[in-house]
């Protein structure tokens, strides 16, 4: 058996205290359920509150019993594969520059003319929703001369016009402009418009391939985790804010959102406030997964008959897609998502995108938005990447050894074995 937290974690981690310079916690947000008010009848919000109703169940047998998921074993991963810059490089090729990747929130491109502009492995990415509401991707850069466009961020626009001499193209990258064209010459529309990346917008996730000959299955890479990504309804979400965080290794960084082992020790004062540590149930679809955290309100819900029991105050599901994106609280009715994205072999960047259930209006409405933010933007920056920060400083002089990821970690095992399988069938020069 993998045992729970026990007192005595939680009182070593408390008693050891903070160190000096770490500033205290934030005050712990306040949580309000979302899927126990849904009373939507269509297939895929009924599959969810059905599978939602199950996994409270699975992950209440791992209360009683004081137990967790289990991988059938321990894995073994070499630190040279944190560190080697070429096998960084055939990773990103045989991953990000060859699966859907979910660059955007459906929300945050919310009407026609919205725009979201993001660099990808130094390629700057435009994301866009037309007039008529569809969504396309492109290069972000004019077709004269190369100029970005748009800064990354989001906003609205109903033409994009170059800064450099005045190039528009519309929302679908059309060229529709040319500054002083008598004297530029004349220039063929249909061939200079602006450079086309395949995307398709699926469950209020935008799915976009840095391949422009790519043709994904977005149906097929989803499967079956589609209905419950839908049940959700995060396209009926409010975009609040977004905000980013430089973090180590896309590797090391993703590690520390694959597991609970850790919520006792490096969360005393912030996460183990709400979750029980080293207590979950873990499922996959393909290379996506979840990991599913037993609340501390699942200790009186275990009391009660199954129909009076409130699935976003029981389990805190992690909805995890392959390679980067992490939907937490999507139960509830303020949502936290995270996009990690690497830049270089020793640093990524994180952007954390809060939606709402309903838009904040009143003042009130407004600042718990903000305290909602600020304790998950404050939590992951001063607690998780300082000490993943750590972790990257540490891995030269830990070069030649390997990391261990318990039967406990069963999402580090699964994302671990999903890279390694991408680098396995990459075409022979990625490799």
């Amino acid at each position: 058996m993998v045992q729970t937290s026990s007192p005595e974690i939680r009182e070593t981690a408390e008693g050891r205290g903070s160190p000096a310079s770490a500033p205290p916690a934030p005050p712990t947000p306040e949580y309000a359920s979302w899927i126990s008010q849904d009373r939507s009848t269509d297939p895929a919000a009924v599959t969810m509150r059905r599978e939602a109703a199950e996994l409270v169940e699975r992950v209440m047998a791992h209360y009683r019993d004081n137990t967790t998921h289990e991988a059938e074993e321990q894995w073994t991963e070499p630190v040279s594969n944190y560190l080697d810059a070429d096998r960084w490089r055939r990773e990103t090729d045989a991953v990000h520059r060859s699966v859907p990747l979910p660059l955007a929130m459906s929300s945050e491109l919310p009407g026609p003319n919205t725009y979201k502009a993001i660099d990808v492995l130094g390629i700057p990415v435009l994301i866009t929703r037309d007039r008529q509401g569809a969504v396309h991707a492109m290069i972000n850069a004019c077709r004269h001369r190369g100029a970005k466009l748009l800064e990354p961020g989001c906003g609205v626009s109903k033409r994009l016009t170059c800064p450099y001499h005045s190039w528009s193209y519309d929302l679908a990258g059309e060229l529709r402009g040319v500054y002083a064209e008598k004297t530029f010459g004349e220039v063929p529309r249909e061939g200079r418009s602006l450079v086309r990346l395949p995307a398709g917008e699926r469950a209020g996730i935008v799915f976009v391939s840095l391949d422009p000959a790519a043709e994904p299955d977005l149906d097929a890479w989803l499967g079956d985790l589609q209905p419950l990504l839908e049940g959700m309804r995060l396209a009926e979400c409010q975009h609040y804010s977004t905000s980013e965080l430089t973090s180590p290794n896309w590797k090391v960084t993703l590690d520390g959102y694959l597991e609970t082992y850790h919520f006792a020790s490096l969360h005393p004062k912030t996460v183990f406030e709400t979750n029980l540590s080293n207590m979950m149930a873990h499922d996959t679809w393909g290379p996506h997964q979840r990991i599913a955290p037993a609340l501390r309100p699942i200790a009186q819900a275990v009391e009660l008959p199954p129909e009076q029991r409130d699935p976003g105050e029981c389990v805190g599901p992690i909805y995890w897609l392959f390679p980067g994106l992490a939907i937490a609280g999507g139960w509830r009715q303020k949502i936290a998502v995270s996009l990690v994205l690497p830049r270089t072999a020793t640093e990524s960047v994180t952007q954390q995108i809060i939606l709402l259930r309903e838009p904040a209006v009143t003042d009130e409405e407004r600042q718990a938005a903000d305290r909602f933010g600020e304790w998950f933007h404050e939590v992951v920056r001063d607690e998780d990447y300082a000490t993943t920060y750590g972790v990257q400083q540490g891995l030269a002089a830990l070069a030649g050894t390997d990391f261990v990821f318990g039967r406990n970690e069963p999402g580090l095992q699964h994302f671990h074995r999903t890279i390694h399988q991408h680098l396995d069938t990459a075409p022979r020069a990625a490799r």
